[in-house]
This record gives C-alpha cells, structure tokens and sequence, in this order.
C-alpha cells in the first residue's frame, strides 16, 4: 500500500503561510529600525530599560500573532531583549562580525575600533545623590555579536548606565561618571596605567560637588571565559560578578567589610552570582584602586568579555536589589 504524502495544495498553503509571516516580520522590523533613526549605543540603552522589545510590541501588537512561528523559523523570540537584533531578518542571515576584546589598553586608539564611549541617555539633575558610579577602564566591553552592525557595543559603561536607572528607580539617588575618560587620557598623554589616576580626578570632583555621595562603585568586567563568568538562577542566566579589594591602604579593613557584607546578600539572595572577594595587592597590580577615598567604595567586576548584554541587564537588576536592601540597612547576609 502507497502512502501519500502531503498533497501539492497544502504544500502551497504552507509556503505561503511562510512568506506572508516572513513578509509581516520583515516589513515590521525594517520600518521599527528606518523610524527609530538606526539604533545606537544609547538608544539601546532605553530598548533594554523597557523590557527590550516594548516599544516595537507597542506599535505593531505582532507578538501574540507571530510569536511562536518566527521562534521556530528563524530563532526569534519577541519575549527575549536581544534575540531581534541577534538575527538579521532582512540580510538572510546572522552577522560575520565576531567581537575581539583587548585587555591591552596601550592602544587605545585599537581600543575604540572594539568599543565606544556613550553619552548617558537619560542625563538628569541630582541635588543630593549617594550613589556615584564609574568606570576607570569604560571601554571594557561584553560580546557584541550580531549588535555592533547596528552601531551597537555593549560595555561595562552601558553597564554602569542600566543600574543608575535601576536604583533611581528604586528611590536611590544614583549618578554615573559620564566623562569621556579614555579622550581625557589621551589629551594628558597618558596610557592605560594611569586610568586608575584619571578617574580618581573625576571621583574627587564628584565628592567635592556632591557632599551627599556614600557610595562609590566601579565596575569592571572580567577577561576569562564565559564558563567562569555565567550562571543559571532559575530561569534566566545571568553575569557571575567578582568583588576586588586593594590591600595597600590603611583603611582596607573597611572596604573589605563593605565588599563582605554586600557579597552576603548577594549570596542568599542570588546563590551561584557571585564569585567571592579576591584581594589584591604587590607588584603589577593598582592595589589600591581609589578606594582609600572612602569605606564604602567597591570595584565589581560584572561578568566577562563573552557575555552577552541580557545576562549583564539580568545580573545589574539583582545587583540593584542588594544594593537597595544594603542602603536601607538589611546588612546581614
């Protein structure tokens, strides 16, 4: 006995069930990038802020139609910040660019071809802020695979701008160093070792501007692979994060105190994020790291250079809650 297959007439259907879904999404997408200018650093910013694709839902209500068929066809999840602009649609396939990072900031001209300086996108007024965020290294970058076609670079200064918009919004007054220092380097004529000079200029500043400022964070990202640097808490993966201490002040039974009891919290809050404390200090290492400047400064390395921006969005989120929960006095882990 013969079986038949699938007649021509559903075979027709089917393809063109597939090309007007293909179309839909196609035509969607493009007008989504033509109006909105050609994303860039900091717009991405906001797309991320807003649960990295409402604005596009907003404007086409697609993602109860095409949701589970576009997931199936070409790997895109409207559900997911970053899987829109990790397949390009329009081109047929996924960009050749793989990101290369440097951990040699010698060059820094080199340097910027990998990542970019951006400007804050949602700068605001802070009369009496506590907490001040920076970057000594902001062009430390994550992977930018299948973004930096659209101008996109994610580093950790893209970092530092998502939690000020995390804690602010949890009622923490929140400012980030926006100073393009890798430009302010160069203009001194100083190399990467300096960076830990450069932005100690910028902290004072900010501490002579702002009397209110407690709490001073500088976030790095790690140079080790993505194995080391990832972790899985319940459903989502997340940016393992390093707490680093410098040994070679007086005051650095403070800052380890600080580093300690935040690391708590982030323990029995989110078991498995945190990689611990390493303590620095001897030759080759800053062993300081501005942190002689206050007791409650902290550097925090948030993931590595392979990971991606929704896993560092994820991690900066529980980082803002242990942040809160630290301010507001639940300081035993």
């Amino acid at each position: 006995m013969k079986l038949k297959g699938p007649s021509k007439k559903k075979v027709f259907k089917s393809i063109i069930y597939i090309v007007i879904i293909y179309l839909v999404f196609s035509i969607t997408f493009y007008y989504s990038l033509k109006n909105s200018n050609n994303i860039n650093n900091t717009k991405f910013i906001n797309f991320l802020l807003e649960g990295g694709n409402s604005h596009l839902l907003g404007d086409y209500k697609l993602v109860d139609i095409v949701n589970s068929s576009t997931n199936y066809l070409f790997n895109i999840d409207f559900k997911n910040p970053s899987t829109i602009l990790n397949t390009s649609i329009l081109g047929g396939k996924k960009s050749n660019i793989e990101a290369v990072y440097n951990d040699d900031y010698s060059n820094l001209e080199e340097l910027k071809k990998i990542s970019s300086y951006m400007e804050d996108p949602n700068p605001v007024d802070v009369n009496n802020p506590i907490v001040y965020i920076y970057n000594s290294h902001q062009l430390e970058n994550y992977d930018s695979s299948n973004l930096d076609i659209y101008g996109i670079t994610p580093n950790v200064l893209m970092a530092s701008y998502l939690l000020k918009e995390k804690l602010n919004s949890k009622g923490i007054s929140t400012i980030v160093e926006d100073t393009n220092l890798t430009e302010f380097l160069s203009i001194n004529g100083w190399n990467h070792a300096s960076s830990y000079k450069a932005s100690r200029i910028f902290i004072l500043d900010k501490k002579n501007k702002y009397s209110s400022l407690k709490y001073f964070i500088d976030i790095h990202r790690d140079s080790v692979g993505k194995s080391s640097t990832t972790t899985k808490i319940g459903e989502k993966d997340y940016a393992k994060i390093l707490f680093v201490v410098g040994l070679e002040h007086d005051n650095y039974k403070d800052n380890l105190h600080t580093a300690e009891t935040i690391n708590n919290l982030v323990n029995k809050y989110y078991p498995s994020l945190s990689k611990g404390i390493l303590k620095k200090e001897g030759i080759g290492v800053d062993g300081i790291y501005n942190q002689d400047i206050s007791p409650n400064s902290i550097l925090i390395e948030v993931g590595g250079v392979d990971n991606n921006i929704d896993e560092v969005l994820n991690t900066v989120d529980a980082l803002s809650n242990v942040i809160s929960y630290y301010i507001n006095g639940e300081n035993n882990g």
